[in-house]
């Protein structure tokens, strides 16, 4: 496992953090922690507990515990809490409050290195959440203030100068409005995490034929015509190099990128753990970069047209 500076926080952080997500928690409290166990044994020290579900964080305390604290980096997602119906978006001081007091209590961990608001508009933060958030830290239960997503709202956070952390999607098919939020985040020294690193539509050749290979008339109409460009570019070589899937060659592309700090990984099955901690240690074959470059140019040009 290769280790990155996170911004201003001093901390040195695994190049792939482990998220502990529904999918994970519904295998239960012993599965959870032996996955988290597993990605301890590959060199992770960064964790994301993106559920609401208790066991979650009771596990990743019983998994983690075996580790001083100081090597490990720790955060939640907040924005979300249990109702009725399922889950429920709630940025008040109080939920925001008790979804952190709740975790550190099951999970014993003493402090979250970092919580994270989870997609909020931007009329959806009422002032007095952020002063909840700010004396939360300066009680020393967290560490820093991080904000995700990828509204027009985050652009507007960033320039409050209130977080210390950005989490962004960031992918082969990223293009100039995630680049320009992550270099006004490395402007102010944040950290940056990155997730949505494998597009669902890149994840078949036949998803991939069916986005590029439409074009829309005048008055809307789904048609293909001739193209000058067929054949160069797309995003169809994924599929077709040897040695890499396409999942791969997506998050060592995500991994290329200097100002993201780790790379968000989701899954409960250990075979995949495995197969994508090699991914860091992996260089992109020759070309390989181009290729990706020419692929976005395609895109963009058949977006334009």
């Amino acid at each position: 496992m290769r280790y990155r500076p996170f911004g201003r926080s001093g901390v040195v952080l695994s190049a792939l953090t482990l998220v502990v997500g529904d999918e994970i928690a519904r295998r239960g409290q012993d599965k959870t922690a032996a996955l988290v166990t597993q990605a301890l044994e590959h060199g992770i020290n960064g964790f994301h507990i993106k559920t609401a579900e208790p066991d979650a964080a009771l596990a990743v305390g019983q998994a983690l515990a075996v580790l001083e604290r100081r090597l490990l980096f720790v955060s939640l997602r907040l924005g979300f809490g249990r109702g009725r119906t399922g889950l429920v978006r709630d940025f008040s001081p109080e939920a925001l409050m008790q979804a952190v007091e709740q975790t550190l209590r099951l999970s014993n961990l003493g402090h979250l290195d970092l919580v994270i608001l989870d997609d909020p508009g931007e009329e959806e933060l009422p002032l007095r959440s952020l002063t909840a958030l700010k004396s939360l830290r300066s009680a020393g239960r967290v560490t820093l203030l991080g904000v995700a997503g990828h509204n027009d709202a985050m652009d507007a956070y960033l320039s409050t100068g209130a977080f210390d952390v950005l989490a962004t999607p960031y992918s082969v098919t990223s293009g100039w409005k995630e680049r320009n939020r992550m270099r006004a985040a490395v402007e102010q020294d944040m950290g940056i995490l990155a997730y949505d690193w494998f597009p669902e539509e890149l994840n078949s050749p036949q998803k991939i034929e069916k986005v590029e290979g439409q074009k829309r008339s005048f008055f809307g109409k789904l048609f293909k015509e001739p193209d000058p460009f067929e054949g160069i570019g797309g995003y169809s070589f994924l599929h077709r190099t040897s040695n890499w899937t396409a999942e791969d060659i997506c998050l060592a592309f995500t991994l290329t990128e200097p100002a993201v700090a780790s790379a968000w990984i989701e899954t409960a099955d250990p075979d995949r753990l495995d197969q994508l901690v090699a991914v860091p240690d992996r260089d992109l074959p020759p070309g390989l970069g181009a290729q990706i470059e020419m692929a976005r140019f395609t895109a963009g040009r058949q977006q334009a047209g």
